[in-house]
Parts: C-alpha cells; structure tokens; sequence
C-alpha cells in the first residue's frame, strides 16, 4: 500500500497544484486547517436551507430527530451482486459546485485518514479485500467518478471503508448512498427462429404468411435523429449502418472501443440497420458500460446516461440544420437502483427520449433498474403468436410490448455479421426506434399537429406511443400490466399518431 503517496496526492488537491515545490509543512498544516474550515463553514450554512427536506426524510424513515441525521444506504439488504466497497453517493439538489467540490476534497482527506488507520490495524483480511477490490484501478480507492445530469442528480461513486462512509452519511448535503452493484445485458439466447420483428410493429393484425416478412415504413424514418445505445459498445465499422454509427465514450475503465460482446451492436441494428433496423437513417452513437461479458457496474451505467444526457444537451445548443432530436436504449438490468433511476428520469428530463427493457426474470419489473425509472419507456417482450415472451417481466411499471423472440439483427465478428438473440432486451431497441422514427416525422412549424418550437417534448411521445399502440391483442398480460404493442402506423400518414390522445 502506497499510503504516502495518497495522503500527499488528497493535499496538494485540497491546496491546488501552483508549482512542483514541495511547500513548508507548517505551512501545509495551516492552509489544510483553513480549507477544512471553510469547507465546515459552507455545510453549516446549507443547513438551514435543507432543514425542512431533512426533516421531512427524516419522519419518512423514522429517524429520531433528537439524534444525528444520517442519509440512508440502499441497498443494504441485497447481496446479490453487490460490488465490494463500493458506493454511489447522491448529492442533495440544489448545492452548488463551489459546495461539491469541497465535499469531494473533504471525502479524499477522510479516506486517505481510513486507509491510514487501516494500515496499522490488525485486520488483514479488510486489507486484503480492499486492495483487490480498487486494484483495477491502480490506486487505494477514494472516489473514481463523479456525474451531474441536467443538475437534477449529482454525485460520485468510489471505493471507500465502513469508516468514511459513515462520515459521508452523516455529511447535510448527501440525499442516500447506495452500494453500487452489478447490471447485465438482458439478453436471452435460444434457439434460432424468422426475422418477423420489423413486419409486427408495422401491422394492426396478427402476422399471417403474407405478412411476416413485411414491414411497412416511411423510408426517411431516423433522418436527423441520434440514438445513443448505452450497451457493450456497437461495431461501428459495419456494412449495415453504411458510415452512420460512431463511437461516444466507453466508460468502464481500461476497457476498449469496441464492442467485444455483440449484444450492443445487435441493439443498434434494430434500432437503425439497413435492413434490420426500424428507423433506418438513424444515427448511432455507442455509449460502452458493460464489459465484453456483458455486465458491468451500476456507477458505470449512471456515467454512460451523464454523457448522453450532456450530448445531446450540446447537439441542441449546436443548432445543427436538420437536427430532430435524441433518442436512447438501455437493455440491460440489475437490482433496484435509485440513483439509476433517478439518473434516467433525469436524463428524459434534459430532453432524451429513453427506451429500457423490462427484465428477463419473469418478475415484476418495478423490482428491478432501470425499469422502474418512472419517466422512460419501460418495453417488455411479445412472440411471433402475440403473447408475452416467457421470460418477460410484466407489472404496472411496463408501458408497452414489441418482439423479443428470435430476433435477427447486426452483431460482431465481421463487418457483415448477424445473429438471432432473444429478450427484453431485443424489445427496447424496437421502441427506441420507433422513438427515433416518429421523432424524424414529427410535425412541421407550419402543421396544425406542431408541437413546440424545440420539438415534441419525452414524456408527450411518450403518451403518443402508448395511445397509438394496439391494445389487447396479447396473451398472457397480468391484470395489472398494460396489454399493448408498439406500432409504426404502416407507412402511413401519422395524422392520427400525432392527434392521439
């Protein structure tokens, strides 16, 4: 363990870096004293302004108030693949960068404090599963990554000990820390069956041999629309996307640009291939959170809808001729997450317009994230015989079905390949393109059906999309699960999608 060099690392961060002198120790000792001042000084300040939120969360979880506040942790009673030392801490909103980013120098001087009294301690087994626990990131922990979407969630996530933590919950302006924790793509592989997909989102009526291999569309559908797909990466360089996917970011660390599993690139071929995609002159924008084994971290996937949020923020503010707006696809899941929740309600606020598989557990989807992010559309999966996929999670917080089963789309090992994959998270891309398609169809200024001057707003394509849906064609809906599935209009003039009620 290289205490030294972290402690001396958290100071010069606290002072700032002025030059390469190493300054007079005394010196650092009385500067280091008036920073944690100033820092306690703002926190105490914040306190009156948070009072009231406090107290409220306080009578909402039965915290007595005559005793130290401490923000909650979630999560605290799963272990299902949860991350070793790891945490996503969530900020109050309101506090300002001035505030953040004192908080963030404090939490680096109190874990390097954690690491010291860990380094005499006794305890070698913490020891042990500490270091290997932030040994990917070849340092002692302390916080890895920090987000802020639309400043309606901000925060950091890192590897920190039960010690710091509970400094950190006890901070005035933390909402909850949560245990970071695993998400997967939710893919579902079987046997291979008829590339029928496309032809059912463009057809009212069950498929019939006449119809299964037709799909229906307007063929500017996609045009001056970016769909981000927030996945295992997509192989760009494919002949399907003919020059109209480009690498974003790849966020999990030391990982690289390219999609090493297929999943990914299989999203974005529903979402806008040549012949496999729904709107077919889309542009794709790979967002990498799942490693080449298709998991990866929930902080991860929080970092990958920051950057989509911020780019498509920048591409408004661009005013590029043409530019309709920005769609996004997130097929993947974990255990219930707020801050991933709360990151995609964030993000659909900002302007994108997010599409999320259900799950394949066959469980109530508002039992797991992101499905049960309230202001996306959460897309369970149907079969070629109009019924819900088997593997299918089902509930209030599913909003609309499309096909999930046997699904033909682009995928990796060559710049032609293709694969059948089944799953929630084949369903999501169809809804995602069919957000991208309408979004590129959207009304003129000079159409009675316009609707703002910056476009249709999330949650009113949102309300479309579900009320332009056939209704109660599946079978095996639960009660409380809405019995819908997604459709295109046909081809046809979308007069009636725009007027839906």
């Amino acid at each position: 363990m290289k205490l030294s060099r972290t402690i001396a690392l958290s100071i010069l961060t606290t002072l700032g870096v002025q030059g390469l002198v190493v300054p007079f120790v005394g010196d650092v000792i009385d500067v280091f004293g008036t920073a944690v001042e100033k820092y306690h000084k703002i926190a105490d300040d914040k306190l009156d302004a948070i009072k009231d939120a406090s107290t409220q969360a306080a009578q909402h979880l039965g915290i007595d108030l005559n005793h130290k506040v401490l923000a909650p942790i979630v999560n605290i009673d799963s272990t299902r693949d949860i991350i070793p030392h790891k945490y996503i801490v969530v900020f109050k909103q309101g506090i300002s960068a001035n505030e953040a980013s004192f908080h963030q120098e404090w939490v680096a001087l109190t874990h390097a404090n954690s690491l010291g009294q860990l380094q005499l301690a006794e305890n070698q087994e913490l020891k042990d599963s500490f270091l290997a626990s932030t040994s990917d990131f070849q340092v002692e922990g302390g916080i890895i990554d920090s987000f802020n979407i639309n400043d309606l969630l901000s925060g950091y996530s890192g590897y920190f000990l039960d010690s710091t933590i509970e400094l950190i919950r006890a901070n005035p302006l933390v909402e909850f820390v949560e245990k970071d924790s695993m998400v997967y793509a939710n893919e579902f592989n079987i046997e291979k069956g008829a590339p029928w997909g496309l032809a059912r989102v463009s057809h009212r009526q069950p498929l019939s041999l006449s119809s299964f291999d037709q799909y229906l569309y307007d063929s500017e559908g996609g045009d001056g629309v970016t769909a981000y797909v927030i996945d295992t990466g997509v192989n760009i360089k494919h002949v399907e996307f003919a020059g109209r996917a480009k690498w974003g970011k790849t966020i999990p660390y030391g990982d690289a640009d390219e999609d090493g599993n297929g999943h990914g690139t299989h999203c974005a071929g529903t979402i806008g291939s040549d012949d496999y995609g729904v709107a077919k002159k889309a542009e794709i924008v790979a967002v990498k959170v799942l490693r080449s084994n298709g998991s990866g971290s929930m902080s991860d996937v929080v970092k990958g809808v920051e950057y989509a949020a911020k780019s498509h923020q920048d591409a408004v503010k661009a005013q590029k001729k043409g530019f309709k707006g920005s769609t996004a696809n997130m097929s993947l899941g974990g255990g219930k997450s707020p801050a991933l929740d709360l990151a995609v309600n964030a993000a659909v606020k900002a302007g994108l317009h997010f599409a999320v598989a259900a799950g394949n557990e066959n469980q109530d989807a508002c039992n797991t994230s992101p499905a049960s992010a309230e202001n996306a559309i959460t897309v369970g999966a149907s079969t070629i015989s109009d019924a819900r996929a088997y593997f299918s999670n089902y509930g209030k917080c599913v909003d609309i079905f499309a096909p999930g089963l046997n699904i033909l789309s682009t995928y990796i090992g060559s710049d032609s390949a293709t694969a059948y994959l089944s799953g929630t998270s084949m369903a999501s891309p169809h809804v995602c393109g069919l957000l991208s398609y309408y979004l590129s169809l959207q009304p003129e200024a000079e159409s009675e059906f316009f609707v703002a001057s910056d476009g249709v707003t999330p949650a009113q394509l949102k309300k479309n999309l579900i009320a332009f849906g056939t209704n109660d064609i599946l079978a095996d809906i639960p009660e409380d699960t809405p019995n819908i599935l997604a459709f295109n209009g046909a081809g046809h003039n979308l007069t009636e999608f725009w007027h839906s009620k």
